[in-house]
């Protein structure tokens, strides 16, 4: 079954309920906000489809974050902002089978046509 991570109100992720709904696919919606995330979940988003590509950094909070937090950004530091505050998060992450897809865009929505 698909899996569908992100926050309920954010409209990236609206556009993809809604997606899934218009075709009947089933899907399991995990909130990381109220269930949170951790560490070795990222860490495994990360090795399928890079940190570069789960780490949100067009996000407000990312933004927002002192210029030290951002300074010599790598994996490891990556993934505690993502776990302190997942709204760092790419929306939606999906996981579908062995894939993992990130945000919601024309290429996401092919990959997942091909993949249900």
């Amino acid at each position: 079954m698909l899996t569908i991570y992100g926050i309920p109100n954010c409209d990236t992720m609206k556009k993809a309920f809604d997606w899934l709904k218009e075709r009947g696919i089933a899907y399991r919606f995990h909130d990381y906000k109220q269930s949170g995330i951790d560490a070795a979940k990222l860490k495994a988003w990360n090795a399928k489809a890079g940190w570069e590509k789960v780490l949100n950094k067009a996000s407000t909070t990312f933004k927002d974050l002192p210029a030290e937090a951002k300074a010599d950004l790598d994996e490891a530091k990556a993934v505690q902002l993502m776990v302190a505050q997942p709204s760092m998060i790419k929306r939606p992450v999906i996981e579908i089978g062995d894939q993992v897809l990130t945000g919601f865009r024309p290429d996401t929505v092919a990959a997942l046509e091909k993949a249900v």
